[in-house]
């Protein structure tokens, strides 16, 4: 981790996100001032599930994934973080340690906004309070969509969940799946790495996708969304 300074070629001048172009100029000046700029290289955390929490993250540049920790070994992926998300945003509201584990994927820069100003910001803005306000409860929703996938689905149902859905970030991210381990993809499916190899081979005979080293390709998208459904 490396804090990026006004002097740094890597420097941001501005909080130019959508989401900050509904703050009035004094909002505005409260976040610039309650902010760092930092710079997470590849296989930095981050948060750590537990750690204590005095901020909240935005994502500028880059790729994370949000995971929660097991016993060590097992880990299991809830997401892919992208520019323009909060990370974090549950130490704002409840308590102050975050409650799970992100870990960068390429190189990202990040803000590091302090959580008591975005607290101050939520109660003096309205609409920026409802913006936050839509991004937790559709994180809250990817959420109880995980755990409906882990309770009812079977393996393979897993699998063609989470190749769906890295897929759907190809057309932002056409390398997505090079970035991501045999065990990236078993965590998100929430099953073990072995297993997750024999199913993607599976897949491949049954012609649904298509194998070039880390790289996949998607080939039967319904017929993996009907394993999907089926579960």
């Amino acid at each position: 981790m490396k804090t990026i300074l006004e002097t740094d070629h890597e420097f941001i001048c501005d909080i130019d996100a959508p989401c900050f172009q509904m703050l009035s100029m004094d909002e505005a000046e409260l976040v610039r001032a309650s902010k760092t700029q930092v710079l997470f290289r590849k296989n930095d955390h981050l948060t750590k599930q537990g750690a204590f929490a005095s901020y909240v993250l935005f994502l500028i540049k880059g790729l994370a994934t949000q995971y929660l920790e097991g016993d060590g070994v097992k880990n299991y992926n809830l997401r892919i973080i992208r520019p323009g998300e909060f990370v974090g945003l549950s130490a704002v509201f409840t308590k102050n340690t975050f409650n799970y584990s992100s870990v960068a994927l390429t190189d990202c820069q990040v803000y590091l906004i302090e959580k008591d100003a975005i607290a101050n910001v939520i109660k003096q803005n309205g609409m920026f309070g409802f913006s936050i306000i839509k991004r937790y409860c559709e994180q809250n929703a990817n959420l109880f969509d995980s755990l409906r996938t882990i309770m009812y689905k079977q393996m393979n149902g897993r699998m063609a969940d989470t190749l769906l859905y890295i897929d759907s970030l190809k057309s932002e991210s056409p390398d997505i799946f090079q970035l991501l381990s045999r065990k990236d993809l078993a965590d998100f499916a929430g099953i073990s790495t072995e297993s997750g190899v024999k199913l993607l081979k599976t897949f491949e005979k049954e012609g649904l996708i298509s194998l070039h080293e880390k790289d996949i390709e998607v080939i039967q998208h319904k017929s993996l969304a009907e394993i999907s459904k089926r579960g």
